[in-house]
């Protein structure tokens, strides 16, 4: 805990920008550990200022080989901690962080950075251009015009968060939609008729329905793999019981009006 500050900042050079989509956490970890001495010092300064280091810390403060040692420990410490607290939910994890970065790329097609913003979260405001972030610990200004803004939703800030440093390159963390429902348990189904006649898993996704929904989100909600998931669908679109329409780079599917008549809904409602 000692990682964290008072003001529950973070140092940048634990969360390093991604290079490519969705890169593992080894590859992570690994830019992470090769951090020059001189940023890990700034970092762990800059995130308990005006406090002074913990204890636990205070080789920061040392000559570059103290802070190096104090690096890779720190990264082998994470790097225990992904395996026995993230790496089990991680499947679970990336598909809502996946949801929510296919429904940020329709909320952006559709009404641009404005509507972008607008439902992320309440600290975000666009007005002529900028982005403005309240209550934020720090104040700075940065230019994002010819470098992009890189947002990264993620399951466990509460509220946006951009590098610590105004030196660092524009990027936004910021809190994923639908993390409280990864600790919901899969649809139950009820109706031994409806299971009897098209099977318990195609069952459950007719019950899932009643909202458009994209492949990949349907997948998490259940806990099975998106191509599973698509196997299924195609059979019940096949057979009238949903409905698909393509919604930019993305198919929702939703009940059709003979899957509620099945799944025992009535389509008024």
């Amino acid at each position: 805990m000692s990682l964290v500050s008072r003001r529950l900042t973070l140092p940048d050079f634990l969360t390093p920008r991604p290079g490519s989509f969705a890169p593992d956490f080894d590859a992570e970890l690994a830019v992470a550990r090769r951090t020059p001495a001189g940023l890990v010092r700034r970092d762990l300064l800059d995130t308990h200022a005006p406090d002074p280091l913990p204890e636990a810390l205070c080789d920061a403060a040392g000559d570059d080989a103290s802070v190096v040692r104090l690096r890779d420990a720190v990264c082998e410490l994470l790097r225990q901690y992904w395996e026995i607290a993230v790496k089990p939910m991680w499947p679970q994890m990336r598909l809502v962080l996946e949801a929510d970065m296919t429904y940020r790329a329709r909320q952006l097609a559709v009404g641009g950075a404005r509507l972008l913003f607008a439902g992320m979260h309440p600290n975000l405001r666009w007005h002529d251009g900028v982005l403005h972030i309240d209550q934020m610990i720090s104040h700075h200004r940065v230019a994002a015009a010819g470098r992009g803004l890189l947002l990264m939703p993620s399951v466990f800030v509460h509220k946006p968060a951009p590098p610590l440093s105004p030196e660092e390159p524009p990027s936004l963390a910021y809190p994923s939609r639908g993390v409280a429902t990864l600790w919901a348990a899969a649809p139950a189904v009820d109706e031994p008729a409806l299971v009897s006649l098209v099977g318990a898993p195609r069952a459950r996704l007719l019950r899932l329905l009643e909202e458009p929904l994209p492949t990949v989100e349907l997948a998490r909600r259940l806990r099975v793999t998106p191509s599973a998931v698509s196997q299924h669908l195609r059979v019940l679109y096949a057979a009238g019981l949903v409905t698909r329409a393509r919604d930019g780079r993305q198919v929702l599917y939703r009940r059709s009006s003979l899957g509620d008549r099945l799944a025992g809904v009535s389509s008024q409602d």
